[in-house]
């Protein structure tokens, strides 16, 4: 089988670090590229030696270069980064695994036009585990469709720069899906002073942000005398990257498309 070639932007930074990790020991993905923003301090640094794997593939800021000699580009950056690699993807016929979140609706539809040209995985969240979460939601959510409150508790480090997360957003979009319900409509992002009593079909969400706390999600149907809890934590960066690799291998034999987590697993 011909090995995979991944290219993998941001490579210097915390996610960067791990999807090198991963790659390198994949027997079926080979490191074509490693970029990185313009003055990022590992620039011309070999990209296997910052994780204990030396490998000749130098860290570059020309992204363009890098995108076009990979199958696929794997990005946990930032929405406007991302959707420039998106465009360079585009050009050069390479797939996109997108593990960036916070994008606005333009961005989104960024998204959904250039994956009629090449094929794309966009999900909030590339862990398995959470993914699997998903789907135990949106059966908890079909069956307790009556008489129990929705509330999604997220926590993350304090780097972090968008809220709610967009892992617990699509947590909310899962349930209020299965309930019927549109998630911008029933929605509150946030209590303060007297805000009333709670109304029954609303959904809340809850933000933490502190230290390095790599990512806990936690759904709650609470209703009267007992309280379902279905959550997901992660210790390490390391489900992500995992899951971001099996999606660059969904996609290896696609032409284009718009995939998320749930079709990479099956779970459809």
């Amino acid at each position: 089988m011909k090995a995979l070639k991944i290219a993998i932007a941001g490579a210097g930074g915390r996610m960067g670090r791990m999807l090198l990790e991963v790659t390198l020991k994949d027997s079926q993905a080979t490191l074509a590229a490693a970029i990185d923003q313009p003055g990022a301090p590992l620039l011309g640094k070999d990209a296997g030696e910052i994780v204990g794997s030396p490998c000749g593939v130098m860290i570059s800021s020309d992204s363009e270069a890098g995108i076009a000699q990979a199958s696929c580009l794997i990005d946990f950056t930032r929405p406007e980064g991302t959707l420039q690699h998106l465009e360079i993807c585009r050009r050069h016929g390479t797939a996109i695994v997108i593990g960036t979140t916070g994008f606005d609706a333009r961005g989104k539809q960024a998204i959904a036009a250039a994956a009629q040209d090449i094929p794309v995985v966009f999900a909030p969240n590339m862990s398995v585990g959470v993914n699997v979460v998903f789907k135990l939601l949106d059966v908890a959510a079909r069956i307790m469709n009556e008489g129990y409150d929705v509330e999604i508790v997220e926590a993350h480090h304090r780097h972090k720069i968008d809220a709610p997360s967009g892992t617990a957003l699509r947590m909310g979009e899962v349930v209020a899906q299965a309930l019927g319900r549109e998630l911008g409509e029933c929605a509150v992002y946030g209590r303060e002073g007297v805000t009333g009593e709670r109304l029954p079909a609303t959904i809340g969400f809850a933000t933490v942000r502190g230290g390095d706390i790599v990512g806990d999600h936690n759904v709650l149907f609470c209703g009267l005398g007992e309280r379902v809890e279905i959550g997901h934590k992660a210790s390490s960066r390391m489900p992500y990257a995992l899951g971001s690799l099996r999606a660059a291998h969904f996609l290896a034999n696609m032409k284009h498309g718009l995939f998320d987590m749930q079709d990479v697993l099956g779970l459809r």
